[in-house]
């Protein structure tokens, strides 16, 4: 037997950790049919299903994690896609995890998801945390007031999971759905709910809808609900009719009427079930480390002094030790390799495929992974804290002046890892407008992927100065973000940008198995795009290299069909400093994936890794024309897979203006940077 649970909860609830500890690494991200949110899903390990019944049945559980939402009403994108899935795909389950140190809040949407009549069960997040500050929460009197089963846990240290897991189970096999509750007392919103309800019941139970749910929905002005309901022009003026009468009879709008009617519920269930004394140790810590982290002036000086820190460890004293191992690993490998096929005497041709195209390339490009692997690490390590969600707060009044808010800040960040997932990520803003003025900026940010680049352009040319190299890239990358922000808003994005509402976390210590887990999944990606895009790239950059267009094999590589297409578009770069065709073709290999750029300068330098390719990439050009290539690198139009999804989310014509803008934005900074360097 299978089951389907679906994983619902506010943001901020410790939904995902509960997700990654169920579940491990045996998850599944992609998107909802035919909508632009992710979802992720993953079947729950063995260790946690309960014995006996469930080895009867041979039951498997898999969890579905839903969008982080704080209500059903479809005003967003998330919360259209979380209702859908609970309507339309008919779980088994649901399994509503909340913050047990903020329930008052979480309890809302526990109400709306009850309507559904859907088997559920209340997971109470972040128990430890209640009882450490001296608050307790009476969980029997609160499934009694609830008329649903609810199970304390902590997601974080895995305390109470199992029994969590063993009454999801067992109300899904057993199909125990919520008892129905009336939530108001009699009074002008209960009478229109159930005048509402023997309005409908036909349509929603021909619809196999609940019908007190469509009732709420239709009370509160939800047309979509309307619309799937299939009401007539008659049912839509007594819908009218119904709710105006409402409204003059509690003296308020519909919607603050619903939502006076479940707070008022919620404090009743409450105040007997949930006894406090005073904030968690959390909640106090956190109020004290904000009066510094979010100060008004404080705040961005701090950022950047954390972020240079993350930096100085990671291209420094950290990630540069780690990436010379690795890379030393790498080439003692390939040595071992080389020295393998010469004794075998394999053909010269396949031999130097395989060792000056496969191993030089890709092994390029896998003796950076440390590096990239510690950024994650202090990145996942400042997500998880809390403190992201601080830098977006602070980050909100900077954003208003160039026409963003500080929502826009979270997809900015995100494509400091990547910009597929980056540009995925706005759309959580609500706003159209903001939307494409944030995808058109996000390449600025500098993506893990150019680590590589940086890398190997700084130890060749400032091997004392990495660190400060890197900084000046990212600083860059922003201040020419900042600088494009403000020539579009005047120009293809006139207009304001929406309010922001942001919940602040507590700030907590970081789940290890989660940060563990994340890390994982930036490494398998990493060595996925290694192995196939870049083992693919170098295969066919080797043949273009060692090929004439008479699919001859040459000794020299300028005689080659490569060097055809590299000399022919370099001197579009020649004011950058650079006209090497060499140069100008690893530009154009790293549309397929930014590390591309080493691989194909390791190929068709002869050079291999590690030492031995910074000497030969030195040896192209000089400091000051390594600072343009470096800043066009930077800012140009990002790789194959970013411009897909930025056509999917944005369309065709508007991802083309994107890409024109981002190089040609690139190429005017890189000329700049080159002259400047000059002067030096």
């Amino acid at each position: 037997m299978k089951l389907t649970i679906a994983l619902v909860g506010n943001q901020n609830c410790g939904k995902t950790t509960l997700f990654n500890l169920l579940t491990g690494s045996s998850q599944h991200v992609g998107n909802f049919p035919g909508v632009t949110v992710e979802r992720k899903s993953g079947y729950i390990r063995q260790e946690f299903i309960p014995r006996g019944e469930a080895d009867e049945k041979n039951i498997t559980v898999e969890v579905v994690d839903l969008p982080g939402i704080y209500s059903l009403a479809p005003y967003t994108p998330e919360e259209i896609v979380t209702r859908d899935f609970l309507t339309n795909s008919h779980p088994d389950a649901i399994l509503n995890i909340v913050d047990a140190t903020n329930i008052e809040r979480n309890l809302y949407l526990s109400l709306q998801l009850e309507e559904l009549q859907v088997p559920m069960v209340i997971a109470l997040n972040m128990m430890d945390e209640v009882v450490a500050a001296g608050n307790s929460v009476d969980v029997m009197q609160l499934q009694h007031d609830m008329q649903i089963d609810a199970v304390p846990i902590s997601a974080v240290k895995g305390e109470g999971v199992t029994e969590l897991i063993n009454r999801i189970v067992d109300v899904a096999v057993h199909k125990r759905k919520p008892v129905k509750i009336d939530f108001c007392e009699a009074g002008p919103v209960h009478q229109a709910i159930h005048s509402m309800a023997h309005l409908i019941a036909d349509h929603a139970d021909a619809r196999g809808l609940p019908i007190r749910y469509c009732a709420t929905c239709l009370i509160e002005g939800d047309d979509l609900m309307v619309d799937r309901l299939g009401l007539n022009a008659n049912e839509r003026d007594i819908l009218g009719h119904i709710t105006t009468e409402m409204e003059r009879d509690a003296g308020t709008d519909r919607e603050a009427a619903i939502a006076d009617m479940r707070y008022s519920y919620i404090a009743r269930v409450t105040v007997n079930s949930v006894h406090r004394v005073g904030e968690t140790i959390e909640q106090k810590r956190s109020v004290k480390i904000d009066n510094i982290l979010t100060h008004k002036y404080l705040g961005i000086p701090i950022f950047l002094g954390i972020m240079s820190l993350v930096f100085y460890l990671t291209f420094g004293l950290i990630g540069k030790v780690l990436s010379a191992w690795f890379s030393s690993a790498i080439d003692f490998a390939v040595s071992l390799a080389d020295h393998a096929l010469s004794a075998y005497g394999l053909n010269p041709t396949v031999h130097s495929l395989i060792i000056n195209g496969v191993f030089a390339g890709v092994g390029s490009v896998l003796s950076f992974m440390p590096t990239i692997l510690v950024l994650f690490f202090f990145l996942a390590l400042l997500e998880d804290t809390g403190y992201m969600a601080r830098v977006a707060f602070v980050m909100d009044t900077l954003l208003r002046k160039i026409g963003l808010s500080g929502k826009s800040f979270v997809p900015m960040l995100v494509g400091f890892g990547c910009s597929v997932p980056a540009i995925m990520a706005t759309r959580t803003l609500s706003s159209r407008r903001d939307k494409k003025m944030t995808i058109f900026l996000i390449p600025f940010m500098s993506c893990s992927a150019k680590l590589p680049v940086y890398a190997l352009f700084a130890s060749a040319f400032f091997p004392n100065h990495a660190a400060l190299v890197m900084i000046f890239l990212y600083i860059m990358g922003v201040c020419v973000a900042v600088a494009a922000a403000l020539l579009l808003k005047h120009t293809l994005f006139i207009g304001k940008p929406v309010p922001f509402v942001l919940e602040l976390p507590a700030y907590r210590m970081p789940g290890l198995k989660s940060m563990a887990l994340n890390i994982w999944e930036k490494a398998r990606d990493f060595l996925r795009k290694a192995f196939t895009i870049i083992f693919t790239a170098t295969i066919i950059i080797w043949f273009l290299r060692n090929l004439d267009t008479r699919l001859n094999l040459v000794t020299d590589a300028s005689k080659s069909m490569l060097s055809m297409v590299g000399t022919f578009i370099s001197p579009v770069f020649g004011p950058l400093g650079f006209m090497d065709w060499r140069l100008s073709t690893a530009l154009v290999t790293g549309l397929m994936a930014k590390e591309t750029v080493v691989s194909t300068l390791a190929v068709l330098t002869n050079s291999g890794t590690g030492a031995a390719l910074s000497a030969a990439v030195s040896a192209l050009m000089s400091p000051a024309s390594a600072l343009g290539f470096l800043t066009f690198t930077l800012l140009y139009m990002p790789c194959v897979a970013s411009m897909a999804v930025t056509r999917r989310e944005i369309g065709a014509r508007n991802a083309l203006a994107a890409m024109t803008f981002q190089t040609v934005t690139a190429w005017i900074v890189a000329c700049i940077v080159y002259h400047v360097a000059l002067l030096f």
